[in-house]
């Protein structure tokens, strides 16, 4: 606990900032996950069927994006609740959309070779960057994709 505090301290007024609406964002989505259709939560996204949908960011872009991504996953890591894959991606999405920078939320399904069962993930980038869904999300199979653009 007191490192995560020093890490705390550490940050600049700036990603602080970042930090409490990273916290927000993710209380408000693991509520409206539970309460809301997922058609409501991706409402104004461009859902497209293939993963070929990739944006070139400019390097100021890809740094702000980066921060973003470094600190959500901080504070989902740090959460009292399960800030769980989807939870995280969609907060993500918020977070990149209100500052004009596009991205991709990805959902993916695979096949457990044990007993059959489907494992789903979802993830998030922005240009190249993964901004959450960590190493592993190419083991998963795309089934659905929503893009947003800078607006």
């Amino acid at each position: 606990m007191h490192r995560r505090l020093q890490q705390f301290l550490a940050l600049s007024f700036f990603e602080k900032g970042i930090f409490f609406e990273s916290i927000l964002l993710l209380a408000w989505m693991r509520l409206a996950k539970g309460m809301v259709r997922f058609e409501r939560l991706t409402r104004g996204l461009k859902q497209h069927n293939s993963k070929d949908w990739v944006s070139l960011l400019p390097m100021p872009v890809m740094n702000e994006a980066l921060l973003i991504s470094k600190i959500l996953n901080q504070a989902a890591n740090n959460t009292p609740w399960e800030s769980a894959c989807l939870v995280r991606a969609l907060a993500a999405r918020k977070m990149l959309q209100r500052r004009g920078i596009p991205g991709v939320l990805f959902l993916g399904v695979k096949k457990e070779a044990a007993d059959g069962a489907m494992e789903a993930h979802a993830w998030t980038m922005a240009g190249e960057l993964l901004i959450t869904g960590g190493a592993g999300h190419e083991t998963y199979q795309v089934i659905s994709l929503y893009s947003w653009t800078a607006q």
